[in-house]
């Protein structure tokens, strides 16, 4: 261990609405094989990259497809797959009424919400859900309540708030940088990389 506190912040796998380009926000959509595989394959880098797993503090997003991704990667790292904590704070950005379409389809059915958050992307807020800058405000007191290193699954979301929250990213950009699934991004004295 180094000294300084690691999170190593993991976003769930893969799911159909994924692959679709749905917007899935609070939305309980399960892995499929692709994300169960994608699960699997960061609970064998995960150890290479954090050392010895009972000096971790596991950390879920309430969400299916978080559990569902936790659970498979301390089964791969031959850990008991529910001995985790879950956090309401960690589950993804609402997008309201927006959620379950895609960005077509929101394009088609609210021309001028989609311009405005085109705008200002970290502020905005759809229809009924909320802004980046809200679920920074609670995602990152989520995380400050993990003592020591930690390992968290989460969402994209929920990634893009805590890299401008907690690794000084600009918030417009982070509001739109890819947060891919299968990578695991370690966050540690004010700073990121991204490890796969």
């Amino acid at each position: 261990m180094t000294g300084r506190r690691r999170l190593f912040l993991v976003r769930h796998g893969e799911t159909d609405w994924n692959v679709a380009g749905r917007l899935q926000g609070r939305r309980d959509i399960p892995l499929n094989s692709l994300g169960r595989a994608q699960a699997a394959r960061v609970g064998r880098v995960l150890p290479q990259l954090a050392g010895e797993a009972s000096g971790l503090h596991f950390v879920s997003s309430p969400l299916g497809r978080a559990l569902e991704t936790m659970r498979i990667l301390r089964t791969t790292m031959n850990l008991p797959a529910s001995d985790f904590a879950h956090d309401p704070q960690l589950a993804e950005l609402s997008f309201g009424q927006w959620e379950g379409m895609t960005w077509p389809e929101i394009r088609r059915r609210d021309t001028e919400g989609v311009r405005t958050r085109e705008r200002d992307p970290w502020s905005f807020v759809p229809p009924e859900g909320e802004s980046y800058a809200g679920l920074a405000h609670r995602a990152g007191a989520a995380i400050d309540r993990i003592k020591g290193d930690g390992v968290v699954v989460t969402h994209g979301g929920v990634i893009r708030a805590l890299l401008h929250a907690r690794a000084g990213m600009p918030a417009n950009e982070a509001a739109v940088v890819p947060i891919r699934q299968g990578a695991i991004y370690v966050l540690s004295d004010g700073a990121f990389e991204v490890k796969d």
